[in-house]
C-alpha cells in the first residue's frame, strides 16, 4: 500500500471542492499533500483518480504523449458528450501527430508583421486601459484586465476593432466562474459560436492576415478542416488566450499591492520586470489543473495506473513544490531560476506562450509608468472553480503617477 493513501484519498478529495478555492486555503492544502505524497488518490463524481502535485511527476506526465493521452478530456469537472465530439479536432483534446499538424495552421499566421501588429495593438489597448481605470478612480480591476488579452486574441483571430466589446461582453458571461446564470453562459456562447460562423464565411470571402483565415485555408494530410474544426479551433483559443493572462495580470497587480517591497524593488529598477512576470506566472498560475488519461498500464509514484485511469496534474501546486521552488508561498520578483510549468510543458505547451508573456509584460510596464501606488478598496472575490484560480472582483483605487 503506497505511503499516506488513506490520508492521500482525503485530500485529493478536498483539491476538487470548488468552495476550497473561493473561501478556503488552497496553499495550505498542497503545503500538506507535499508532505505527505507525491501523487494522491480520489474520486470526482464517483470516478478514481490520481492527482499529481510534484513538479517533477508533472513535467514527465506532460511530455510522455506515448502512455497519456489528452483526448479523453483536460479538465476533472469536464461534459464527457462535449469532450467526446472535440476530442481529435480541438487543439487541446488532441494528441501527437494531429495536434502537431493543427498547432503548426496557427503557427504559420505569426509573420513578423503580424507580430507588429499585434504589439502595437498591445501597448495602445494597456495604455487606454491603465488610464480609464486612473480616471474612474476606483474600478474593478478585473475589467480592466480583460480588455487587453481579448483585443490581442480578437485580433489574431481576426475579429475586427468594431467588435471587440461585443465579444468582451460575451465572452465574459460565456466562459465565467459557475456563479454565473448557466442560460445567460449558455446563450453567451451561442451567440459567439453564431459570430465565428459569420467570420469564417467572410473570411472565406476576404482573406486576412489572422487564424481564421489559417485555419480556412489548413489542409492537414490533404483534407481541409471542417468548419466544425474551425470554429472548436476558435473557441478554444479565444478561452484559453483569455482566462490565463486576464487571471495572472489580475493576481499579480494583487501580489504587487500585498507585497509593497516588490512593487518598490520593480519601480526602482525596470530591468527586474521579465523575472518579475514569469514570477507573477508561477505565483497566480491561473490554469489549476490539466488531465491525462494513461492509455497503457503504467506507473507514476508508487501508484500503478489502468489504461483509463485519469490522472490530475495540479500545476498550480507543481508550482508551489518546495522541492522546486525555496520558501515557494513566497511572491518573489527576483526568484531565479524559475522553471514554472504556468504554461504545461511537453507538446501541448501553451500556444499563447509568448504572446501571454508579452501581454503581462505590456501591462506591468504601462502600471509602473502611469501609476505611482495602488491600493484595494474592498475584499477581493475568489473565482469558485477548481480550474480556474483567478478573481471575479478586485476593487482598486490606481492613483496617478
Amino acid at each position: 500500500m503506497p505511503h499516506g493513501q488513506h490520508a492521500s484519498t482525503t485530500y485529493a478529495n478536498e483539491l476538487c471542492d470548488p468552495e476550497l478555492y473561493q473561501q478556503g486555503n488552497p496553499e495550505d492544502l498542497w503545503r500538506r499533500m507535499h508532505s505527505a505524497a507525491l501523487v494522491h488518490e480520489g474520486t470526482y463524481e464517483g470516478r478514481r483518480f490520481h492527482a499529481v502535485l510534484s513538479h517533477p511527476l508533472i513535467s514527465q506526465v506532460l511530455k510522455n504523449t506515448r502512455e497519456y493521452s489528452s483526448e479523453r478530456g483536460m479538465r476533472l469537472d469536464q461534459n464527457p458528450a462535449a469532450t467526446s465530439a472535440a476530442a481529435g479536432k480541438m487543439l487541446i483534446i488532441t494528441d501527437p501527430p494531429r495536434h502537431g499538424r493543427i498547432r503548426r495552421i496557427v503557427n504559420s499566421v505569426f509573420t513578423p508583421r503580424m507580430v507588429s501588429r499585434l504589439e502595437q495593438n498591445m501597448r495602445a489597448t494597456a495604455a487606454a486601459a491603465v488610464d480609464r481605470a486612473i480616471e474612474e478612480g476606483e474600478c474593478d480591476f478585473t475589467t480592466v484586465a480583460a480588455r487587453l488579452p481579448l483585443s490581442v486574441i480578437c485580433d489574431m483571430l481576426g475579429v475586427p476593432p468594431e467588435d471587440w466589446d461585443f465579444m468582451l461582453d460575451r465572452t465574459m458571461v460565456a466562459f465565467g466562474s459557475d456563479q454565473a446564470d448557466e442560460f445567460a453562459m449558455a446563450e453567451a456562447h451561442a451567440d459567439i459560436l453564431s459570430y465565428y460562423e459569420d467570420l469564417v464565411r467572410r473570411r472565406r470571402r476576404e482573406p486576412g492576415e489572422d487564424v481564421v483565415t489559417a485555419l480556412v485555408n489548413g489542409v492537414i494530410d490533404g483534407t481541409g478542416l471542417t468548419d466544425e474544426e474551425i470554429y472548436l479551433n476558435c473557441d478554444g483559443l479565444i478561452s484559453g488566450g483569455n482566462e490565463t493572462t486576464r487571471h495572472a495580470t489580475i493576481g499579480g497587480l494583487l501580489a504587487l499591492i500585498q507585497n509593497p517591497g516588490q512593487w518598490a524593488m520593480l519601480r526602482d529598477d525596470p530591468g527586474l520586470l521579465p523575472g518579475a512576470v514569469q514570477e507573477v506566472l508561477r505565483f497566480t498560475s491561473p490554469a489549476m489543473h490539466v488531465l491525462r488519461t494513461a492509455v497503457v498500464a503504467t506507473e507514476i509514484g508508487e501508484y500503478a495506473l489502468r489504461p483509463g485511469d485519469p490522472v490530475a496534474l495540479w500545476l498550480a501546486a507543481g508550482n508551489r513544490d518546495p522541492e522546486v521552488f525555496a520558501d515557494p508561498d513566497r511572491f518573489d520578483i527576483t526568484r531565479h531560476p524559475n522553471p514554472h510549468v504556468a504554461f504545461a510543458a511537453g507538446p501541448h505547451y501553451c500556444l499563447g506562450s509568448a504572446l501571454a508573456t508579452s501581454e503581462l509584460t505590456v501591462v506591468f510596464e504601462e502600471l509602473l509608468r502611469r501609476v505611482s501606488g495602488a491600493e484595494l478598496t474592498g475584499l477581493p472575490r475568489r473565482t469558485r472553480s477548481i480550474l480556474i484560480r483567478g478573481y471575479d472582483s478586485v476593487p482598486v483605487r490606481l492613483a496617478a503617477a
